[in-house]
């Protein structure tokens, strides 16, 4: 059995520090988003089950169900007030007066892992042929 093939990609993504900040903050509201529609289906399970006629015991059922999933969102919420906190951050400290458009953060980003090495033996590969 061989080993499969893996294609070599190298990704040169380049975008400006404000586009980043603004695809951080829209990823925090699309979870937000996701996280209030969990909470309305709760909303919706706890109604529908009171519009029947359920025993205590079901009652009880329900409610550490809804109990465990509130938990887990409140949870999610609280990584999510992090993670915009650590984004307010990075808004506030990009007052920096630069040219956006030149900073370009992939070369030291391959320099620290090591990979502007790699990249550097796969050109002169091309070359050569």
């Amino acid at each position: 059995m061989s080993f499969p093939n893996i294609p070599n990609v190298v990704p040169k993504i380049k975008i400006k520090r404000s586009d980043a900040i603004n695809l951080l903050l829209s990823s925090i509201a699309f979870e937000e988003l996701g996280l209030a529609h969990m909470i309305n289906a709760e909303a919706e399970k706890i109604q529908k089950v009171l519009k029947t006629n359920c025993s205590f015991k079901e009652l009880m059922e329900l409610n550490k169900s809804v109990d465990k999933t509130l938990q887990t969102i409140i949870i999610k919420e609280m990584l999510l007030q992090f993670k915009l906190n650590s984004v307010m951050e990075i808004s506030d400290k990009s007052t920096i007066d630069c040219d956006e458009d030149k900073l370009d953060f992939q070369d030291e980003f391959d320099e620290k892992l090591g990979f502007e090495d790699l990249f550097d033996e796969e050109k002169d590969e091309t070359k050569s042929e």
